[in-house]
């Protein structure tokens, strides 16, 4: 009881530090029942909360059932629904919480039609997070709906335009109506709460210059879509990573 009590306490000193407007009693409250019932943690990225709502992570997932001595994971591709000319997968996962049992099935599916720009490119490998979660999340009675299954609408920063005679924004990168680089990464942090000082020492570290300025724009476009994929597959990882970043500066006498 005094771990839980410990674990419920942390969890709202970092919801709040994280998302300080969209803390509310409610969430407060649903939060505290989270981590009493499932153990889930705030600072490891086990949840995140979109629009006043909680929303469970793979990773937070994933650390859930090996805390339950979960006995194994079969995924497959479900070929009949796939179409590779479209880029849609669609995957079958299974779940097996111990040696004797049957299995709990879930199916997850992807195309560019519900996914994010930030993961384009990476459909089969989004169906299979999603397969993965649902199976999970009806092995181990998960009402909450993980945030790998939510549709590129979910995500979007602003509504596209409705004036049929606005000429999309051409130039600095961008070309044909498609976004900046700065302004996928930028999305890319707002999507998934990543530190923007850090995210630009990654960059920075990643494309072997003093600033992001400084790199070419095609060391900067592999970075987001590398960065991307991180976040995508392994948000906790990701975020550990971009920790290793947080070094105080030497200060000169």
């Amino acid at each position: 009881m005094a771990t839980k009590y410990v674990l419920c306490k942390q969890n709202v000193r970092d919801a709040k530090a994280r998302w300080s407007a969209d803390i509310g009693r409610v969430q407060r409250r649903v939060l505290n029942l989270l981590s009493e019932q499932y153990g889930f943690s705030v600072a490891l990225g086990d949840l995140c909360l979109l629009h006043a709502h909680w929303y469970i992570t793979h990773s937070g997932l994933l650390r859930l059932a090996t805390r339950r001595r979960c006995c194994g994971i079969s995924v497959r591709p479900a070929r009949e629904f796939c179409d590779t000319s479209r880029n849609r997968w669609v995957f079958r996962a299974t779940v097996f919480k111990s040696p004797t049992s049957r299995g709990f099935v879930g199916f997850g599916d992807a195309d560019p039609l519900n996914t994010s720009l930030l993961v384009r490119g990476a459909e089969m490998r989004v169906a299979e997070t999603r397969a993965v979660n649902r199976a999970l999340r009806k092995a181990y009675g998960i009402g909450l709906c993980s945030v790998e299954e939510l549709g590129s609408q979910s995500f979007s920063a602003e509504p596209p335009p409705t004036n049929k005679h606005v000429v999309p924004r051409t130039g600095n990168g961008a070309s044909n109506g498609q976004p900046r680089l700065r302004d996928k990464l930028c999305l890319l942090i707002r999507n998934y709460e990543l530190d923007p000082t850090l995210v630009k020492r990654y960059a920075a570290d990643f494309c072997g210059t003093e600033t992001l300025r400084e790199a070419s724009p095609d060391l900067v476009e592999t970075f987001v879509s590398t960065i991307s994929e991180e976040a995508a597959n392994n948000r906790a990882a990701l975020v550990c990573k971009l920790n290793s970043y947080n070094q105080p500066e030497e200060v000169r006498p």
